[in-house]
């Protein structure tokens, strides 16, 4: 890894911790737009990736951190957020004076406001801002970002916001209404997928030519976003991870969560994620979320491109 140095000069500098598809997209949006970023990751690899786009890195999430305007964490989770921020190397007490820190991880939106206030009671500005849209907006700048919080933590994270973003809904002056707003997408995207993936092994089982369902329904009325865009994969009998089973295992109990907490029922949720756990289940966590299909022909003895549709002995 390279060392962190100081660039002299006046241009924003932007801290990115989590190189992943997503967040290395996000830090490339910004170097391209004339911010100064620094990125950060626990995997060497992904450092490794970013240093070869150009990009220069810190050894720590705290040196990444400590020279930022803005800090954008784009890790997987509420608790691995509170542990980057609080933890026993955590970068609360190393940000720089008056920065804004921008939070892209999916949470529950009690959460995101607990993790506001404890951030803004050190005297940095929190802006509750999840990202829609995948690794190819992200590496394009045309995420959607689904923000809230202070007047003042959206002005400070504007050369950010506007490099990572085609869209930038601002939503509230608090966090929460953000994370709020990104729950109700994964109810539906986790949903959609599910259904997708129960769709085209349904016409497997059927013995239909899966490529010409895939043409008729894509301009009919079922088609929706994840059909069009998930089952390509399962045509083409390939599950590299664009976005994994566990994010949805995670994301819909999250939504299950909160919906018990409200005594609000969620029944496509509840059946969805029992097929997502299942995946999981099956040794399936870390590949694509299309492998839902793959659990729908192991139950049926379909048959998919490159899948027995067997179950296992």
């Amino acid at each position: 890894m390279s060392p962190l140095t100081v660039v002299p000069g006046n241009a924003v500098v932007a801290a990115v911790i989590g190189l992943g598809s997503m967040g290395l997209g996000m830090a490339l949006s910004m170097k391209r737009a004339g911010l100064d970023v620094v990125g950060y990751d626990i995997t060497p690899m992904a450092i490794d990736r970013f240093i070869a786009d150009g990009g220069r890195s810190a050894t720590t999430p705290g040196d990444s951190a400590k020279d930022a305007d803005i800090v954008v964490s784009v890790v997987v989770n509420g608790a691995q957020t509170e542990a980057m921020l609080f933890g026993p190397n955590g970068i609360a007490n190393r940000m720089k004076p008056g920065a804004v820190f921008i939070s892209s991880a999916t949470m529950d939106p009690a959460v995101a406001r607990d993790l506001s206030q404890r951030v803004e009671a050190l005297g940095f500005h929190y802006l509750d801002a999840p990202i829609s849209g995948g690794a190819a907006k992200a590496a394009t700048g045309e995420l959607t970002i689904m923000a809230s919080g202070s007047e003042q933590a959206f002005e400070l994270a504007r050369p950010a916001l506007d490099a990572m973003a085609g869209k930038v809904y601002e939503l509230g002056d608090a966090a929460g209404a953000g994370a709020a707003f990104k729950m109700v997408n994964q109810l539906l995207a986790g949903v959609h997928i599910a259904a997708a993936c129960e769709a085209i092994t349904f016409a497997a089982k059927q013995g239909l030519d899966l490529n010409k369902v895939y043409e008729v329904i894509t301009a009919s009325a079922g088609n929706s976003w994840m059909f069009e865009n998930r089952i390509p994969h399962v045509l083409a009998g390939d599950y590299t991870p664009l976005s994994t089973v566990e994010i949805f295992v995670k994301d819909l109990g999250i939504v299950q969560d909160m919906a018990r907490a409200e005594r609000y029922p969620v029944p496509l949720v509840a059946a969805a994620l029992q097929m997502y756990l299942a995946a999981s289940g099956a040794g399936m966590g870390r590949d694509d979320d299309s492998s839902l299909a793959r659990i729908y022909a192991q139950l049926s003895g379909a048959e998919l491109p490159g899948e027995s549709g067997k179950l296992q002995a």
